[in-house]
């Protein structure tokens, strides 16, 4: 079992930027990766980001070119560095686990509690 632990979240202004964190602990498996999630009230569960150990990422067309994903393998942390935040980013932002690169929240079997990002002025 995975244990996920997300932090980072908070207000920020338009424009802004913030980095969630994701910390994994257990036993992830080298062929596991991890990806981001995020859901506003009352949409549902939107793919945001994907990054295999080895490095292989993967990342919506909503935030490529403002977000960032990485990983520090040492640290089994995952990072979502959001840049040029826009109020339609607000939402809730979750990190799961899966055993392949996939966008459908479906095949992520861990999730973290989620964090909560607001971009508003």
């Amino acid at each position: 079992q995975v244990q996920l632990v997300e932090s980072g979240g908070g207000v920020v202004q338009p424009g802004g930027s913030l980095r969630l964190s994701c910390a994994a602990s257990g036993s992830t498996g080298t062929n596991y990766v991890m990806g981001w999630f995020r859901q506003a009230p009352g949409k549902e569960r939107e793919f945001v980001a994907v990054i295999s150990w080895r490095g292989n990422l993967y990342l919506s067309d909503s935030v490529k070119g403002r977000f960032t994903i990485s990983a520090d393998n040492a640290k089994n942390t995952v990072y979502l560095q959001m840049n040029s935040l826009k109020p339609e980013d607000t939402a809730v932002y979750y990190c799961a686990s899966a055993p392949r690169i996939a966008t459908s929240p479906h095949v992520y079997d861990n999730w973290g509690q989620g964090t909560q990002v607001t971009v508003s002025s």
